[in-house]
């Protein structure tokens, strides 16, 4: 184990920087020797010799003129030990840091405007600060490790036009501030890419940019080629979605796949496909990103919510996602768990739902198939005032990090009042990561809530019941119902899965009712009395 000693030079009393970085070097597998504040260069000298450190890291915060004095002091002081191998880091202020540069001594020098993961890639034996794209993971799954314990941070963007977002990218990625950026396209080019006779020029850019050549694409992803160089991702379409896929992969490196089994068809009027046709193709698509080992997401489980379905429907879902997933042969799965969805759910029915899910999926997880949480805030809650606003958005990622996510899909505090701009994803992404920091730093254990864990087992039971009797609908022969798309479109069909928001719906129901109980949860009730229904009442009713 190596050792690093650090402290703050001089008069200087401010340790806070030195404890973090601490933190860190001790995440990152480091012995720690801390000195303490105002520390003389003298004493720092003994403490590393006698400990045989292999960094020595200082700090100084206070006049700038004063610091290069004492930095050169130190500088001279420790030669021997520069000469004999050891290294140096020095953190301080933006004006001292410029004087610990010019000395030439130390190998390293933050000033505070440094990504996190900068610090840590440090940490991990990484000396010199990332210059170009080899110095960042090209895949998700790489990048993940890299950043660890730090979730990847994730934004969806995109502008009417490919020129506007192509600029757009390249400040976000200038910024450093997020990981992954979802590229937000408009309805044509999900839809109707290959058949731009279908295409409605009234309707370019409305929901997104408008994608119409694989070199728009392209120029898309070289925008993204600066500053932290984040990885890109897009929808996976509603038509045509493997040659979709090919081209995402073969244009922008598409980080991730993300696809439903129930939506973008016509039951929501979003694509060409009828409902249990469209999940045979979904089927396919995750087959077909499993078999070249790309990360798939199934972003199921929230249309439910969205739509003021129970939250026992929103685990249900969450569950499909995963089996079939697993089946479709994906190796590293994503879980989505979008918050505030439906947007009247407490924080603790929320967390307590997210909790139910994990445990459910958890059994699937083996050497072959690797879950990754990804945690989000609604897309349904935020409030118009924009103040108020930003407070939802750093509160709900704060909540988020009781579930340890992998990824935080940070989703911009402007929502409810425009498609988010690179400057407000930029805000956005940096109010995420500073909830994420003191998320990190000690965060209690807000899962060990009695009520929390009552409802998570309540939910698990009766998820089991609604999965149970999906299976039952499966005629004598079918392997696996739950990845039948007969069996999975005849769950909707007969109303074990529906959603108030389906009313008139071509396929679905939309005959069950919900409210939000005094819990704080989204629970089915009798349309008459208004009192909740177990899933097993309400099933029967069906029947």
């Amino acid at each position: 184990m190596k050792t690093v000693v650090a402290a703050a030079l001089g008069e200087c009393v401010h340790v806070a920087g030195v404890m973090n970085f601490m933190r860190l070097a001790e995440q990152a597998g480091w012995r720690t020797v801390f000195l303490g504040p105002a520390v003389p260069v003298e004493q720092v000298l003994a403490a590393a010799q006698r400990e045989q450190a292999d960094l020595v890291a200082v700090s100084y915060r206070l006049t700038p003129e004063n610091g290069a004095r004492l930095l050169g002091e130190f500088a001279e002081a420790m030669d021997e030990l520069h000469a004999a191998g050891v290294r140096f880091a020095f953190g301080g202020t933006p004006p001292v840091a410029v004087h610990a540069r010019e000395l030439g001594f130390f190998e390293r020098v933050f000033d505070g405007s440094e990504p996190l993961e900068e610090v840590i890639a440090y940490t991990r034996g990484q000396s010199v600060a990332p210059q170009g794209e080899q110095d960042y993971p090209k895949t998700t799954t790489a990048r993940l490790a890299w950043k660890a314990p730090y979730p990847l941070i994730r934004h969806h963007f995109g502008l009417p036009t490919v020129e506007a977002t192509r600029a757009g990218i390249e400040r976000i990625a200038e910024a450093r501030v997020l990981d992954i950026v979802s590229l937000g396209t408009d309805q044509d080019a999900q839809e109707n890419y290959f058949h731009p006779e279908r295409q409605d020029a009234r309707r370019t850019g409305a929901g997104g940019v408008p994608v119409r050549t694989a070199d728009d694409l392209r120029a898309l992803y070289a925008a993204s080629r600066r500053g932290n160089y984040p990885l890109l991702r897009t929808y996976s379409g509603t038509d045509d979605l493997v040659a979709l896929a090919e081209l995402y992969v073969e244009t922008i490196h598409n980080a991730w796949c993300a696809v439903p089994i129930y939506w973008f068809n016509r039951m929501d009027g979003r694509g060409p496909f009828a409902l249990e046709e469209s999940i045979a193709e979904h089927q396919r698509l995750m087959r077909w990103y499993g078999a070249r080992d790309i990360p798939v997401e199934v972003n199921e489980p929230h249309h439910w919510g969205m739509r003021d379905a129970p939250d026992v429907l929103y685990v249900v879902a969450a569950y499909l996602s995963a089996h079939n997933a697993r089946a479709c042969g994906v190796g590293d799965y994503i879980a989505q768990l979008m918050f505030n969805c439906p947007p009247g759910d407490s924080e603790s029915a929320d967390l307590a739902k997210m909790l139910a899910v994990l445990e459910l999926i958890a059994p699937l997880e083996h050497a072959g198939f690797r879950i990754y949480r990804q945690t989000r805030t609604g897309l349904l809650s935020y409030p118009l005032d924009q103040d108020s606003a930003r407070g939802h958005l750093a509160s709900s990622v704060y909540l988020q990090m009781a579930l340890k996510p992998h990824i935080v899909h940070v989703v911009a505090h402007t929502e409810a009042h425009h498609a988010a701009t690179a400057e407000d994803v930029i805000e956005a992404c940096k109010l995420a990561r500073a909830a994420i920091a003191n998320g990190l730093r000690g965060q209690p254990d807000m899962t060990l809530d009695p009520a929390v864990q009552a409802r998570r087992a309540e939910l698990v039971r009766e998820a089991r019941v609604t999965l149970a009797a999906i299976r039952r609908l499966a005629p004598r022969g079918v392997a696996d119902p739950l990845t039948d798309p007969a069996t999975l479109a005849r769950a909707v069909t007969k109303g074990l899965l529906d959603a108030p928001h389906l009313r008139n719906n071509p396929f679905a129901r939309g005959e069950i009712v919900t409210r939000i109980d005094p819990r704080g949860a989204c629970v089915a009730v009798d349309p008459t009395t208004g009192q909740s229904l177990s899933e097993a009442e309400r099933i029967a009713r069906l029947a």
